[in-house]
């Protein structure tokens, strides 16, 4: 069976997303190309657990963090649970495999006050380019949707009467995220200004467009966010997760339901929203001083 087989099974089958699927294809491509400079003629379909196991060693002793490595050995699970399930291979080398133990990381996430320093404060150009930039920030930090979500939204999928947008995500699985009016209004002018900008476009349905008025794409997006976040934070990660993140921290630190927080991130189990329920220090301190009688006294 040849790995393009593997790789449609999880694009039209699994509905992964294009940057999920790149992300497989380089694990994938990295695993192949060690076995053929390692072990010569040994090929994916024939790896052992002490190939994956080898391969793994490799990985950790040249700098890969924990977590990396994870990622990685998820899609060889999922390429020999593929295996398995076709009568390829009658065993499972993943069964035999450890996964290296990754330290808890909180989620990268800027303040509330940084969010509020750029959307109210940072010039952004007067041209289309600049308020369809803002677009995007204010998108991303007020919905909480994926970078590839956003970059397939399509204007139907607004709902400006009920202020409600419907998002495509994973495995196809759709939900409602409402909006606030301050967007809605945002929305409403961008989508007049584009229209009368680019009227005839090569992909109309979509929502954001570049400046000439093709897809604007989930590159662009990782850019645009990229580059505002860095007129507000110094911190390393500057991506559109850290402001679906933020999203998340944010409601969570001001009391929403876990469970609300799971629908609205569209994730499968509430162990993957969980990580959200942690305090700030500063969150923290105003509870002490509100509760404890210590506290009060002083």
């Amino acid at each position: 069976m040849k790995p393009s087989q593997f790789f449609n099974y999880l694009e039209f089958e699994r509905r992964y997303s294009p940057h999920t699927l790149r992300a497989y294809r380089q694990d994938f491509t990295q695993f192949a190309d060690y076995l053929t400079a390692t072990y010569g003629d040994v090929s994916p379909k024939q790896a052992t657990h002490f190939h994956i196991r080898s391969w793994v060693v490799q990985l950790m002793d040249g700098g890969t963090s924990a977590r990396t490595v994870n990622r990685k050995l998820s899609t060889l699970k999922t390429y020999y649970r593929f295996l398995t399930k076709r009568g390829e291979r009658t065993d499972d080398p993943m069964v035999k495999v450890r996964a290296p133990k990754v330290g808890k990381r909180l989620p990268a996430t800027v303040k509330p006050t940084e969010i509020e320093h750029l959307l109210d404060r940072i010039v952004f150009p007067d041209d289309f380019a600049g308020r369809r930039d803002r677009l995007v920030i204010s998108v991303l930090y007020q919905t909480g949707m994926r970078r590839s979500e956003l970059a397939n939204l399509r204007t139907a999928d607004l709902d400006f009467l009920q202020r409600q947008v419907r998002v495509m995500g994973k495995r196809s699985k759709q939900r409602l995220i409402p909006f606030g009016t301050e967007l809605a209004q945002e929305l409403q002018r961008y989508i007049l200004e584009r229209d009368r900008q680019f009227p005839e476009r090569p992909e109309p349905e979509l929502l954001l467009v570049h400046n000439d008025g093709a897809p604007l794409g989930d590159g662009r997006i990782y850019r645009i966010v990229r580059k505002y976040l860095g007129m507000v934070t110094t911190a390393d990660q500057r991506s559109p997760h850290v402001l679906r993140h933020s999203f998340a921290t944010h409601l969570s630190d001001n009391g929403a339901d876990l469970n609300a927080v799971k629908e609205l991130l569209g994730h499968t189990n509430l162990s993957a929203t969980q990580i959200y329920t942690h305090n700030s220090i500063d969150q923290l301190r105003r509870v002490y001083e509100r509760a404890h009688p210590k506290a009060k006294e002083d």
